[in-house]
Parts: C-alpha cells; structure tokens; sequence
C-alpha cells in the first residue's frame, strides 16, 4: 500500500463516508420498482442490490479516471485539504436530501463539492471547465430524457404485447423480468457509482504525492469503495425508495421492468463511455417515462418538479458547503478539525430528525394510491410501524365501520 500521511488517511476514510452514503441514497435506482411492485421483498431486494454493487465496481475503472483526472486539474497545487471539504458537501447534501425523500444525484453532489472547494482554494484553473461539460453537464440533461422515452416506448409494446393475455398469465414473467432488469442495474450502477470514490481517493493520492499522476485506482482502493456501497446499498434509503417507487406513478409490473431496463441500457453504455452521470436522475427519467408510456398512466408531476428542483440545486448547494469547508481548510490544522466536527454535527443532526418519521422496509410502499404521499402511521407495541384506524362518518342508522389507512 502507498504511504499515506494522516490527511489522506482522512480523506480516504471520508470518501469511503460518502460512498456508503451514495450506497443508501441510490438503492432506490435499482430496486424501488422491485418492490413497489412486490416482485421481491424489501430486504430481498436491497440484499440482492448489495451483491451485484460489489460486483459491477470490478467491472471497469473508465469513469474513476475522469474523476481523477478529467474533471479536477490534478497538477494546479490542489492538496488533500481541498478534496476533504469537497466530500463533507457532498455528503451533506446527500443526507439533507435523504431526509427529504428526494431522489438527488450523489454524483453530483460529489461534482459539486470537488469544483466548489477547488474554485475556493485554487481558482478557475484547477477546474477542466471542457470536461465538466462534455462529461456531467451534456450527460445530466440528456441522460434522463433518453431513459424516459425509451421507457415510454418499452411501456408502450410490452402493454401492446400482453394485451391478449390475463393479469394472472403475465404475472410470473413480468415477476422474473423485474428481478432479472432490477439486477442488471444494480450491476451497472456499481460500474459507474462505485467508480467516483475510487477516482476521488485516487486524486487524493496523487495530489498528496502517493501515486504518480494519470494513475489507475490501487487495487485496495478498488475493493474498499466496493464494500463501502455495497454496505450502503444493504442498509436502503428507504425514503427515497418510497419516492421513487409509489411517490412518481403507480408503477405497475410491466411499466417497473421496462424502466428498469431501459435505466441499466444507458447506464452500462455510459460507463462504458466513461460519462461520470447520475443513475437517480436515469432511473428517475425512466420511471417518469414508464408513467407516460402506460395508456391512462398518471405522472405526479408535482413530485417530479420537487425532484427537477433539487437536480438543479445540488450542484451549487454542495459547492457552496465545500466552498466554505475549504476556506476553513485552508487555514491549517485547526480549520481542517473544525470541519470535521461541523460535518459530524451536521450528519448527527440530521440522522436525529431522520428518527422522528422512520421510514424502514416495514412501511416503505405505505402510500396513498392517488396523492403518492405517505399515509398516516404510528408506532406499534414492538416498535413496528401500523396503519392508524380513522373514525368512519356517522349515518343516520348509526356509526358506519371504522376504516383503515
């Protein structure tokens, strides 16, 4: 292993932070169609997740070298300071989003801080401008757009295709096509989420002098950002699974696997392209697109403009955190600490807000059929989350049954 001094310990332990942070935050990506449409249980689902995560981070390094060497200028004097307080804003933001139930990029997040901190520390020149460009910004508007009509259209024929056969003889093969496509993207968003932390540890390392410049990611650094999602992938963002499985659309069996393969279609081939993009923002466009393509289909596009919005914001809110984390870095050993233990606050804080409306693999598809929004819960005896029983209006013949939410 590489000599590494204490702040690239530290940067390599923060970046393993937000991995498994990207890990959680993107288990919707992969499987909230899955199991909104209970085609597999939760637990199921995220385990299943989990595997295939470690196993696509193996399949190719390509998107790790634009985050290495493609997006930050690894040669204008950046130190591992500036790639710490990129991490604490993108972690930030990755949790204020969680807890909002909002599918937001983590890569761009990630994206955010790097360029945010940079422009603080370093200036314009240590940002290749041309490669945020050509790399994220082209990526992160076409991306969805193609997912989405090519979803519609899959939506469409496999409705068109099954139109003569019954709900109970396209059951099974819908049920095995969402598992089979649910774990094609899984594999390919370990083939392009696992790769930016392995890209961000490598530039750590070779701005602190451990590697030499235009290096690949050591094989350590590959196999702990592996575990870090899978581990991440695991424990499931439950809230943003609810979002995007019961918030956008109904999501029926046929339109869950034609969003789902169309998701793993262009994420695989922008991998393979090493185009650094956000799988929520596909996956996102595509369930979108399924909605759209069903005859009589209903898109909550109010919950999609929600969505749209923090799109829009995540990169300059995760700049502006690392940019301020970066100015405190900048100032020594004790402005390095001090946001160390504002980034531990703040997660700590949030993770507490978090416990006050728990949203778990109990009560993740407990959603209100036509609002999309969560249906009113209470805590059991053991803890578990129950429907809560709402008085029935009286009739004139006495109390009428008592209904359940």
């Amino acid at each position: 292993m590489e000599h590494l001094t204490l702040i690239i310990g530290v940067v390599v332990v923060t970046a393993l932070v937000f991995d498994f942070t990207n890990g959680f935050h993107d288990t919707a990506n992969a499987m909230a169609t899955t199991i909104s449409t209970g085609a597999l249980k939760p637990k199921t689902a995220v385990a299943m997740s989990a595997v295939l995560n470690l196993v696509g981070a193996f399949l190719s390094v390509e998107v790790a070298k634009t985050i290495s060497g493609g997006i930050i200028d690894e040669g204008s004097g950046i130190q591992p300071e500036v790639i710490f307080a990129g991490l604490v804003g993108a972690i930030v933001w990755n949790l204020l989003t969680w807890l909002a139930g909002l599918p937001s990029s983590s890569s761009h997040a990630l994206f955010g801080g790097l360029i945010g901190a940079t422009l603080v520390s370093v200036g314009w020149n240590g940002v290749h401008m041309d490669a945020i460009v050509m790399k994220v910004l082209i990526p992160a508007i076409a991306a969805p757009l193609v997912a989405g009509i090519a979803a519609a259209a899959a939506t469409r024929l496999t409705y068109r295709l099954a139109a003569r056969r019954s709900a109970d003889q396209t059951a099974k093969g819908y049920r095995a096509g969402q598992i089979t496509s649910g774990a094609l993207v899984s594999l390919a968003h370990g083939t392009n989420d696992a790769q930016k932390t392995m890209g961000v540890i490598t530039l750590a390392l070779i701005t602190g002098g451990s590697l030499a410049p235009g290096s690949d990611p050591p094989t350590w650094v590959i196999v702990s950002a592996a575990l870090a999602i899978a581990l991440g992938t695991y424990l499931g963002g439950w809230r943003i699974i609810r979002t995007m499985g019961k918030g956008l659309t109904d999501i029926q069996p046929p339109q869950g696997f034609s969003a789902q393969t169309s998701s793993a279609t262009v994420i695989l081939a922008s991998s393979h392209l090493g185009f650094a993009l956000s799988t929520t923002q596909v996956c996102s466009g595509s369930i979108m697109g399924s909605g759209v393509g069903k005859k009589g289909g209903v898109v909550r596009w109010s919950t999609a403009g929600r969505m749209v919005a923090a799109w829009g914001l995540t990169l300059p809110a995760a700049g502006l955190i690392a940019g301020a984390s970066a100015f405190l870095a900048d100032q020594g050993d004790w402005g390095v600490v001090t946001v160390a233990i504002l980034g531990v606050a703040a997660c700590a804080t949030i993770w507490a807000a978090s416990r006050r409306d728990r949203v778990d693999h109990s009560n993740v598809n407990d959603v209100d059929p036509v609002t999309g929004q969560a249906v009113a819960t209470e805590g059991g005896a053991d803890g578990a989350v129950e429907p809560v029983s709402i008085p029935a209006p009286r009739t004139a013949t006495g109390p009428a049954p008592q209904a359940t939410v």
